[in-house]
């Protein structure tokens, strides 16, 4: 009879040994790679493998100068001053949050082609065109011409890459660069140009 109750007993130590052992994380695992960065993955999207991998090319550019602006107009919301803090505190953050929600849209379409987008910021870094700014504080106007001139980088990019998705056939990728990314990025560019206008804020020149 002991022997049986021992024999129970270590039956249900087992099954609570093994069921600890399931529930416990498998930490520290690495493996090869299941898809190599430039490698396009075949999608049944009847669009030829060639023309899928110079959009995700164009797409990568135009997504690592993206998230270059976008970082930057977080950084200039931190370490705006002047006058104008407010008003440029929450438009540098509106206008961030609009580039992060693009940078999703581009990602997941070079995703859709069966590219792999661009993530990491050591690789944002490598590959991106903008001017990367000092780490120090910059004045109001230096603030906003150097947003002007990302966005004129990505907008020319954008322009590059729209036409040649549109004479490969690519309408998804057109209009995902002009509909959403070419209007935000003009809009922006209003918003921010407006700013470094010179004119009287409490009395007006007088006629000459």
């Amino acid at each position: 009879m002991r022997n049986a109750v021992k024999k129970a007993g270590a039956k249900v130590s087992d099954i609570r040994t093994v069921k600890a052992s399931a529930a416990r994380p498998l930490i520290g695992q690495r493996a090869a790679e299941v898809q190599k960065y430039g490698q396009i993955v075949p999608m049944p999207i009847a669009l030829d493998a060639k023309v899928c991998s110079a959009s995700v090319n164009g797409l990568n550019q135009i997504l690592a100068d993206t998230m270059s602006l976008r970082d930057l107009y977080k950084k200039h919301h931190w370490q705006a001053a002047g006058h104008t803090f407010y008003q440029l505190h929450l438009l540098f953050d509106k206008h961030y949050e609009e580039q992060a929600e693009l940078v999703d849209e581009i990602a997941e379409r070079i995703q859709l082609l069966g590219g792999l987008s661009v993530a990491m910021a050591a690789d944002v870094a490598e590959l991106t065109s903008i001017e990367r700014p000092p780490r120090g504080r910059e004045e109001t106007p230096v603030q906003i011409s150097r947003l002007l001139a990302a966005h004129e980088t990505v907008i020319k990019e954008i322009r590059e890459a729209a036409d040649k998705a549109d004479d490969d056939g690519d309408q998804g990728t057109n209009d995902l660069l002009v509909s959403s990314a070419l209007r935000l990025n003009e809009l922006q560019v209003w918003f921010l140009a407006e700013h470094l206008v010179d004119l009287p804020t409490v009395r007006a020149d007088a006629q000459k």
